[in-house]
Parts: C-alpha cells; sequence; structure tokens
C-alpha cells in the first residue's frame, strides 16, 4: 500500500479524472479499506478542496466546484502539455486575451513542484514563434527533455528520420549543440549546431526520438542572422516548393510587424510605407496575414496562382457584401501592380 501523502496525492488525481467516483470503485482503485478512504477523503477537505459525497448504496465521491485552488497535481507531461498549449494559445492572441493567457500561464508554472517547474521554464525559455502549418504529434518527454538540454547548454545525441523516411533517407545518430526550439505554426523545429556536419541544422522534432545528454556543456553560439525564427523560415522556404506575395503596405513598419510580424519580412521603407515579404506552401495563409493588416496595399510579386487567388477572395467578398449591404462601411483597397 502506498503511503498517506503519496496515496492522497493518487487521490485527487483520480477525482480529477471523474465527475464521480463511486465510494467502492474508488476504494478499490487506491486498495484502501471504505474507513481509510474516507479519513483520506477528510485530509482533502482539511486542505482546501471541495469534495463532495452522497451515502447508500450508489454513494460516492466527486470533486465540486468554487472555493480557493489548491497545488494542481499533474505528471509531467500534463505539465508540459498546459505550458505548450498556454504559451501557443498567448503567441496567437492579442489584446486582453493575449495577457490573460500569459497570466494563467505564469500561475500555473509558478504551482508545479520544482523539478516540473524548472523543465516547464526551460521549455518556455527556450521557443519562439513563428507560426503557419500543420501539425504532426511531437512527444512531451522529447521536447522536455530538449527543452533543459538547451538552457544547460549541454550536448545532446539522438535519432533522426531523414526527410521522406527511413525509406527515403536513414534513420541516424546526431551530435548537436541544441540552441533553440522553433514553432512554425504548430510544427516544431529544433535549431542546432551540428558538430559532425561543422554547420547549423534545424530539425523537426516529430522526426526525432531518444534525445540524451552527453554531460558535456558548450559556449554558446551566434546564431546566423541573430534570429532563430527567421532562420529556420528561410531554410523551409528553400526547401519546399511553395508561394510567395510580396506587397508594399500603405502602413508604417512598427504597426505591421506587431500584426503580422510573426508570419512574414517586415521591412520599412519610411513614410509610413514598408514591404512585407510572405511565403507559404498554402496560398490561404498569405491572403490571410494581408487581410490582418488592416492597410491598403500594391504587389510587387506574386506568382499567377496567388493573384487568382486573391481576385476569387475579393470576388466572394465583394458578392457576400453586396447581399448583406446596409449603406454603410468601407473596404480595405489592394492594387494588383
Amino acid at each position: 500500500m502506498a503511503n498517506t501523502s503519496s496515496r492522497t496525492l493518487r487521490l485527487l488525481s483520480l477525482l480529477q479524472t471523474h465527475r464521480f467516483w463511486p465510494g467502492v470503485e474508488l476504494a478499490s482503485r487506491l486498495d484502501v479499506s471504505d474507513r481509510t478512504l474516507r479519513r483520506d477523503i477528510d485530509r482533502l477537505r482539511e486542505l482546501g478542496y471541495p469534495v463532495t459525497s452522497s451515502r447508500g448504496v450508489e454513494g460516492g465521491y466527486q470533486l465540486g466546484s468554487g472555493g480557493s485552488m489548491p497545488p494542481l497535481v499533474v505528471d509531467e507531461d500534463e505539465a508540459i502539455a498546459m505550458v505548450v498549449a498556454l504559451g501557443q494559445t498567448a503567441s496567437a492572441q492579442s489584446g486582453a486575451l493575449a495577457d490573460s493567457t500569459l497570466s494563467a500561464l505564469s500561475k500555473v508554472v509558478q504551482v508545479l513542484p520544482t523539478r516540473l517547474r524548472r523543465r516547464a521554464e526551460a521549455l518556455r525559455a527556450a521557443t519562439v514563434d513563428s507560426p503557419f502549418a500543420e501539425a504532426p504529434e511531437v512527444e512531451a518527454s522529447v521536447l522536455g527533455a530538449i527543452a533543459q538540454a538547451i538552457r544547460d547548454s549541454e550536448r545532446i545525441r539522438f535519432s533522426y528520420t531523414a526527410r521522406g523516411g527511413v525509406a527515403a533517407g536513414e534513420l541516424a545518430r546526431r551530435h548537436v549543440e541544441p540552441h533553440q526550439l522553433v514553432t512554425v505554426g504548430r510544427r516544431w523545429y529544433l535549431l542546432a549546431f551540428d558538430l559532425e556536419r561543422s554547420d547549423w541544422r534545424s530539425f523537426r522534432l516529430d522526426r526525432l526520438t531518444d534525445p540524451l545528454g552527453t554531460k558535456s556543456l558548450f559556449r554558446r553560439r551566434e546564431i546566423p542572422g541573430g534570429d532563430a525564427a527567421a532562420y529556420v523560415r528561410s531554410g523551409l522556404s528553400g526547401r519546399v516548393q511553395g508561394h510567395r506575395l510580396v506587397t508594399v503596405v500603405e502602413a508604417s513598419a512598427a504597426d505591421v510587424e506587431k500584426r503580422i510580424g510573426r508570419w512574414t519580412t517586415v521591412e520599412d521603407l519610411g513614410e509610413g510605407r514598408c514591404r512585407v515579404t510572405g511565403e507559404a506552401r498554402d496560398i490561404g495563409f498569405l491572403l490571410l496575414g494581408m487581410g490582418l493588416v488592416g492597410a491598403p496595399f500594391t504587389i510587387e510579386e506574386a506568382g499567377p496562382e496567388v493573384r487568382e487567388a486573391m481576385a476569387s477572395w475579393a470576388a466572394r467578398f465583394a458578392a457576400a457584401g453586396e447581399d448583406g449591404d446596409s449603406g454603410g462601411g468601407s473596404s480595405t483597397a489592394a492594387t494588383v501592380g
């Protein structure tokens, strides 16, 4: 039988997973008597958890809502998942919602046990965001191990499947100095200095397994260009056939940077104008970004598919506006040059 403290934590974890637990089933899961279960329930109530109970043959327990929130009980994967989810939500929002999400993230990290808090904080510090892409699965343990290695400046080894899988490439062991985790949309990359190739490389985390620390520390190198997200993004655009859109926007670079700087490269042209360069597999991401700018723009460079998609979007939006026209409102101008 587990000791009292670990058993109480186990009880709390079970109560958090189900809305209602029959007493007999709960006692069986904990391998304790009904009397011991009641004592453990009372212990949780003393700690501030609002556990309600019902008597009789169908009697049982459930964790109620309200009251003060005691310390969270989560395992390592759950802690990392919370930090990742809240961090990505904050980066995708703006204004009050982003502030509230960051506040929640700070509180979650603060109440974690020391060991998990260090790993979660390492993950936050090691990650920068540069969204647009799909979302393959990444093991939480892989994220945590790499974030910790980045924090500690420790060289790591891992297995990596080349692009196209084992059939197209090989499952090779890599030895690197990990510098930064980068998200491109919802896909994770590790930017690292490859010791065997003496060059910078980015590695997709869904293709990376078995990261192991070597206990060998390194002195951090300067990332080419000083921007990890931009470096990874430029490498992807050179590797993958995608679409490119270059526009001149009639708005300040600072304002445009706030709105779509994570997706694009913004160049200040002075006099309240800037050049915006975007690249993506999906044309829709490019057009959505320009819609978020909220200012007139002209096109400097775009392929025929991008121009056709823009014309199609414009026609559909114009038709929708005419159907629901109430005689007011304004439009954002876009000129194809």
